[in-house]
This record gives C-alpha cells, structure tokens and sequence, in this order.
C-alpha cells in the first residue's frame, strides 16, 4: 500500500482484498458458524464470532498448524480433500464450496473470459421477444441490451437501459429502495452474493475489482452485505416491483447462463396469461 494513500483508499483496498482471497473468505464463513449448531458446548469466555480456528481444523480433520496456514496463504495447493473437508465443517452448500475450490486455485476450474460484446444470435433472440421484459447482462451486470418492455419497465424508475448502465449501482442508489418493496431480501442481497461468485471467474477483471471497491467505499450497506461472503447463483424467483405507472407489479424471473464462458446472461421477468401481473405488463407495453 502506498505510504501516501488517503484514508478513503485504504478502506477501498482494504475492501478488494478479499475479491479472490482465500484466507479472508474462511475468516469471514468461519465467523458465521454458530457453535452449538455443530456440537460444541457453549463458552462464556468466547470473544469471537463463530468458530475458532482450532474448532475449524477439528471439526474438518486437519491440523490446526495446516489450517492456520490455509488462512494465512502459506499452504500452497490444498488438495480437493480438504478442501471439501472445510467445506463441510463451514457448512457450505455447492455453489460455495465450488467458489472455495476457485479461491484456492483449484486446476479444474479455470478462470474465465469476459467478452464486452453481444453475440448477433443472442441480439435476435432479444428482439423477438415480446410480451415481457428481457435484457441481456455480463458478469458485472453491466447491461448490455435490452427489449422494447424491459425499457419501459425500469424506464418508469428513470432507469436509462439504453446507456448501458451497471445494475448493482442502481440497486444501491438511494431511490432504488422505493422501486422494490422486497430491496433488501431479494434485490441486494442477492445481486452481491452473485457478484462475489463472478469475481473469483474473473479475477483479473480489473473494472470488476474497480466496481467493487467504488460500491464499498460509497455505500455501508453493501460493504456490509459483501462482508457477509455469501455466494449464490441467483436464477430464478420472484420480483415485486412498485412501478408508478401500473403499481405493484410481480413477476418470475429467470436467468440464462450463455454456455460460451464469457459470463453473459439473458434476464428474463415473466407473468402467467390471466394473472395480474400479465395484465399489467400488458398495460405497461400499451402505455407507451
């Protein structure tokens, strides 16, 4: 770190750090396991958070000189057996433990490339669909393209798609919060859980880690939320939306990965004919 670095850049590299660290993702996923719900009696003389280290490398059968060394970076090339070991005393489901695999330089899973361009059939796909919003992002959930009611669904929250705009930025706006009665449940925490899974793809994304630290620095809540490193493919659900032309607005969405490594994806949000939200989508599109 530069001897010269202000104080808002120190937070800000103090933030990416844990973008691809291993050692601070077990810190942070060790902090959040509750003793008791893996057998360990309680202890009035706890000071911390979660499991000691001592209780992590007992409970995943490795020595707590090796698993210390884990934390701390020196022990290089874990094997998957261990790994998996932590896993499970972690507790972590399987996009997790995959994420840890990531982390650790695990061979069989090679980082990726990101591509800034939409594939033409990906463009014609979008343009043929109609009847509920579609758009297309990347792995930073930049949006890349975007059809005629997608437009006019976020467009009513002075949302510009056409300027290409970074989701997570406009979720963590201020107004956002307004937009989407279920913000912080399904909006935020998801979309960073999400982020933090396409940053160990990409970690030499240099305008990823630059995301990241902008968002820490600027808003509490999602260094907040990053801090908790929660890893999660979010693919599908329901969205609640309070749009100002239609009102409360709910529709499914879904996510399509594109099978080609460069870690875009189609959106899509999507009502059953005959429910309110189709007739509102309906309504929307004629409102233009």
């Amino acid at each position: 770190m530069a001897p010269d670095a202000t104080e808002t850049e120190k937070t800000e590299i103090h933030k990416l750090e844990d973008v691809v660290d291993l050692g601070k993702f077990l810190q942070a996923r060790r902090a959040r396991v509750n003793p008791a719900e893996v057998g360990l009696r309680a202890d009035p003389r706890r000071r911390v958070p979660g499991l000691r280290r001592e209780e992590l490398a007992l409970l995943a059968g490795v020595s707590v000189d090796y698993y210390t060394r884990l934390e701390q970076g020196r022990a290089k090339h874990p094997s998957d057996q261990v790994l998996d070991a932590v896993a499970r005393a972690l507790r972590l489901d399987e996009t997790t433990r995959a994420h840890l695999h990531r982390l650790a330089g695990n061979s069989r899973l090679s980082p990726l490339q990101a591509s800034a361009g939409v594939r033409p059939s990906l463009q014609t796909m979008l343009a043929a669909i109609d009847g509920f919003p579609a758009l297309i992002m990347n792995h930073r959930q930049d949006v890349l393209a975007s059809n005629r009611l997608a437009r006019l669904l976020y467009g009513g929250f002075g949302w510009d798609l056409e300027a290409h705009p970074n989701f997570v930025r406009l979720l963590f706006d201020d107004d956002s919060r307004g937009f989407f009665p279920d913000w912080a449940e399904v909006c935020s925490h998801e979309t960073v859980a999400q982020l933090r899974k396409m940053a160990a793809l990409f970690p030499e994304d240099a305008a990823m880690t630059a995301l990241i630290g902008e968002l820490s620095v600027a808003h509490r809540d999602f260094a907040e939320m990053w801090a908790q490193a929660e890893v999660k493919d979010c693919n599908i659900g329901w969205v609640r939306f309070d749009h100002p032309m239609v009102g409360l607005l709910q529709l499914y969405k879904d996510q399509f990965r594109v099978a080609d490594g460069s870690g875009q994806m189609l959106v899509t949000l999507t009502a059953a004919p005959g429910t309110d939200g189709y007739e509102k989508l309906a309504l929307l599109g004629a409102g233009e």
